[in-house]
């Protein structure tokens, strides 16, 4: 009897024990249920990263929001417009709390966004805006501002009456017109004359290697080339290198790229534009947990879409030169002084 009564009692021990246990399990089952629905999640689409400096776009976009507390789910669209509309479907299809989107062709993605929109998604265009797409946001530099100063900076080197080849990107990027035109702007006053313009698919840098090749006579009656980004300003000086004429015709880029800073202090490309992407890129991720939040943004600065006013922030870009390169790029630690100095003897 002695027996059976302790049985019995261990018994009742063990299913109390076990009951308490699953309780506990059941309590903390909750609490990761809950915290898995309140976690934000944002879904970023890049148009490519053939672009060196989107890669660290990326990375700070990403370290950034999840110090907010959002997950990032992030697309690389290799530059194809078709994939890159089908990343935001998928976006929307999981139900993501905003898409932000470095967009392939800004005219070509409205129809999509619309669809996010009404799904209650927040859009956000990086660097480059949407057309007619009422996003939530643009976030940008002052691209006007940035193609105003490759142009003063060739003005400075040559005076009036310059002969000016302009290499820009696809018309499909929105930011190479404004970058064009706030270039122009300046070329115009100065007397500057623009003596041929092309446009590099996809920002394909070999396009400027070929133009150079094609146009032999052109290029050989050009005081400077301007060139839309880094990569292209690249291929140029290495067609211009081939032909003897690398730092005889003046070429500025933008990005600050370290082989553009270095070619800058080697004497073979006169400026580049230095955007602070960390800033751009830190700026946009709290920005997109306020929208997820739904809070106040607080923006005054609006851009015309083409159809709608929306909200939009625009950050300075700062201009590039052999005077400059230690104030701007180094000691912001954007590149380190040997890797720029790295061909050069001081």
């Amino acid at each position: 009897m002695r027996i059976r009564k302790w049985i019995g009692f261990i018994i009742l021990c063990i299913s109390a024990m076990s009951m308490a246990g699953c309780s506990q399990t059941e309590d903390v089952n909750e609490e990761n249920v809950e915290e898995a629905e309140n976690e934000l999640e944002i879904g970023m689409s890049f148009d490519s990263f053939v672009i060196e400096r989107w890669q660290r776009d990326r990375d700070v976009f990403v370290a950034a929001a999840k110090e907010l507390g959002a997950e990032v789910n992030v697309q690389n669209a290799n530059g194809e417009i078709e994939e890159q509309i089908a990343q935001i479907e998928y976006f929307i299809e999981k139900k993501v709390d905003v898409i932000v989107i470095i967009p392939i062709d800004g005219e070509k993605l409205a129809s999509v966004v619309t669809a996010a929109k009404k799904e209650g998604i927040k859009v956000i265009a990086y660097d480059r805006p949407i057309k007619y797409a009422n996003t939530d946001l643009y976030i940008s530099f002052d691209n006007e501002a940035v193609g105003r100063m490759m142009a003063e900076a060739i003005y400075r080197e040559i005076g009036s009456g310059g002969k000016i080849i302009m290499i820009s990107g696809p018309t499909t990027d929105s930011n190479v017109a404004m970058v064009n035109a706030g270039f122009s702007s300046v070329a115009i006053r100065s007397k500057e004359e623009i003596i041929d313009i092309t446009y590099a698919e996809a920002w394909r840098a070999e396009s400027a290697y070929i133009y150079i090749n094609d146009n032999f006579s052109k290029v050989l009656n050009a005081d400077a080339i301007m060139c839309g980004n880094d990569n292209l300003a690249g291929q140029a000086i290495k067609a211009l290198s081939e032909l003897r004429l690398a730092g005889k015709i003046l070429v500025v880029g933008q990005d600050a790229e370290l082989e553009a800073c270095q070619r800058i202090v080697e004497g073979t490309q006169l400026m580049t534009v230095y955007k602070p992407v960390e800033k751009l890129a830190k700026a946009a991720a709290e920005y997109a947990v306020m929208l997820a939040k739904n809070e106040d943004m607080e923006i005054e600065e609006t851009y015309m879409d083409g159809a709608y006013e929306i909200p939009c922030v625009t950050l300075e870009p700062i201009k590039v030169t052999k005077e400059n390169m230690d104030e701007v790029v180094i000691e912001s630690g954007f590149h380190l002084k040997e890797d720029v100095y790295m061909n050069v003897v001081q």
